[in-house]
């Protein structure tokens, strides 16, 4: 533990010297309760040594066990749906675990919870916190279960990853406006700490326990997925949002035009 905290320090150190050195050699000012901001400093160093080691010791290891339980051949013998070799689809498990696990881990992310509560506030409600979370959340949940979907196929990533940003660029020409930079950095706060640890400890361990795949090619990628899907669904979420807002005010025209 204490060489994981060293190690932290040493990592943060880089931090701490361009924050000061910035802040007494260019706008040559004390720092404002200098010792508020130590203590935090070293609350932070705690935070991120007790975060790693729970990695280590449990986030990554669930990951990788739950994705070698779900692969097991005496546990996709009793469930597959084919015979003989087995097929793509006698993996609908390891899809359905993704997609759940996916879903809930975005659900609970502290990076877009707090960009959602930001983009209600700015938009004046326009922009709802529990919308804008369950769109992110179903575009990670699809993502990760393609991308498990792919490791199971073995098809290269990059078909996947360009046909998505083919998408994404087509769908930033016709989503409203105010929501695309929304939609952009939504793909990003999705790769945080809790989601990132459970796929990237699936991935490997998919990767490590379907037959003729390597670790190394196969077992990266599930956080493009991740990251990319999101920017989709909301994008769509706000299409979705526009689009029937026309139509229920072309019924009330229509309506009011019936009654005249």
């Amino acid at each position: 533990m204490f060489s994981l905290f060293l190690s932290t320090l040493l990592d943060v150190l880089p931090i701490a010297v361009i924050i000061f050195g910035f802040q007494f050699l260019v706008i040559r000012k004390r720092i404002a309760n200098l010792k508020k901001v130590l203590i935090g400093m070293f609350y932070v160093l705690l935070g991120i040594t007790f975060f790693l080691q729970g990695l280590e010791q449990a986030l990554f290891p669930v990951g990788r066990m739950m994705a070698e339980q779900l692969t097991n051949p005496a546990f996709i013998d009793s469930v597959r749906m084919s015979t003989g070799a087995l097929q793509w689809s006698d993996y609908y498990w390891v899809y359905l675990f993704a997609f759940a696990i996916g879903a809930s881990t975005t659900i609970a992310e502290p990076a877009l919870i707090a960009v959602a509560i930001k983009a209600n506030e700015v938009s004046a409600g326009t922009v709802s916190v529990w919308g804008l979370r369950i769109a992110v959340a179903l575009g990670v949940a699809i993502g990760i279960s393609l991308g498990t979907y792919r490791i199971v196929i073995g098809a290269p990533i990059h078909y996947f990853i360009i046909s998505g940003y083919v998408i994404v660029v087509i769908q930033t020409f016709f989503a409203p406006k105010s929501i695309v930079p929304l939609a952009y950095d939504s793909g990003g706060v999705t790769t945080s700490t809790v989601t990132v640890p459970l796929v990237a400890a699936l991935g490997l361990g998919l990767a490590e326990t379907v037959p003729d795949r390597s670790a190394l090619i196969d077992g990266f990628g599930l956080i493009a997925f991740a990251s990319l899907f999101p920017i989709i669904s909301v994008m769509g979420y706000a299409q979705l949002s526009v689009w029937l807002s026309r139509r229920s005010k072309t019924k009330e025209v229509s309506i009011e035009e019936y009654e005249k």
